[in-house]
């Protein structure tokens, strides 16, 4: 029933918990899953120097390198039988989180998201809607949505 499962992730302890989800259901149906770390660097347009605005999509690329070898980490170190069967498919993108999340679970086949309610960025979702939010409302696959508590 769910052959790829997509798991966003922003490193946050939040989005840990969507992890045993992923992995639960992963190992009950036989699944790959594509683990996403979204990348925005749309702030950076503002910058006056090109050389900064390189500078910081640098440290956000190897930030995201961070999150996703995390998240692998946390999976590899999980006890848990058949865990090693699992394929992991780690996957950077840039752009504005829910459009990307939308886009790869069009573009890569996704049957399940596996995502936390909320991530690292309280304020944005306070100003702009949270990017759960906006995933649960546009996507065209099933959604599963791990609470914070």
């Amino acid at each position: 029933m769910y052959d790829k499962i997509l798991l966003p992730t922003d490193g946050s302890k939040n989005s840990e918990k969507a992890i045993q989800h992923a992995i639960n259901i992963a190992k009950n149906e036989n699944s790959e899953i594509v683990i996403l770390n979204v990348v925005d660097s749309a702030y950076l347009t503002g910058l006056p120097e090109e050389d900064i605005i390189t500078k910081s999509e640098m440290i956000l690329q190897e930030e995201s390198r961070k999150v996703l070898g995390h998240v692998e980490e946390i999976i590899k170190n999980m006890d848990v039988e058949g865990i090693d069967d699992i394929k992991l498919t780690p996957m950077t993108v840039e752009g504005n989180a829910a459009d990307i999340i939308l886009k790869v679970s069009e573009k890569e086949n996704i049957d399940l998201i596996v995502i936390a309610s909320s991530g690292k960025h309280m304020l944005d979702r306070f100003l702009l809607g949270s990017v759960t939010e906006k995933t649960v409302r546009h996507s065209k696959v099933p959604i599963l949505v791990i609470p914070n508590k």
